[in-house]
């Protein structure tokens, strides 16, 4: 069943989450009073995914200066980004979610073949690949759209953002602009 898409003035569907370091979350509980940016990717083997995660590890400042918290979602098991990743060198939680069972929560579907062969994702990933971000294991769908939201403290949508491609994310700027 999919979910209709998530829309501003929503409250954020709860839910329960796991990490490469720490399991059974739950979102409310972890919030503590603060705004939260979502930005769903595909997979960590995914080469624009890593490239995107750089981007907003190079850009953590712009949320910090906001009190946010980052949420990362990728379609990967804790099982692979455990040996992959170091908790210290990421400023943001990664979400794993293997099952999609976020990714439907916040009705952040797959797009079709086009949508993944699209002339900018195709031109992303050429990018990723030149700034040295190799492809790891494929994990979860590979046609998988991206998505970005911002959480309101009260728990309410402030922003939404359903990709058209695979590589249409909002910058780090964007959604730090939005926050306000």
């Amino acid at each position: 069943m999919v979910n209709s898409q998530i829309k501003v003035g929503d409250k954020a569907p709860n839910f329960q989450f796991d990490t490469p370091w720490k399991l059974s979350q739950d979102f409310y509980d972890t919030l503590h009073h603060r705004d939260a940016i979502f930005v769903f990717l595909r997979y960590h083997g995914c080469p624009v995914c890593q490239m995107e995660m750089a981007n907003l590890k190079r850009e953590i400042e712009l949320f910090n200066q906001k009190d946010a918290r980052v949420f990362v979602f990728l379609q990967s098991s804790t099982e692979t980004l455990l040996p992959l990743l170091k908790e210290g060198d990421w400023p943001f939680d990664i979400v794993c979610d293997p099952q999609g069972k976020i990714f439907q929560r916040y009705a952040v579907e797959p797009g079709g073949l086009l949508k993944y062969l699209h002339p900018a994702g195709l031109i992303a990933a050429i990018k990723a690949t030149s700034r040295g971000f190799i492809h790891k294991k494929f994990e979860g769908k590979e046609t998988q759209l991206p998505a970005a939201f911002i959480v309101k403290s009260d728990k309410t949508i402030k922003y939404v953002y359903y990709g058209k491609n695979i590589s249409d994310v909002p910058k780090p700027a964007t959604l730090a602009e939005n926050l306000d």
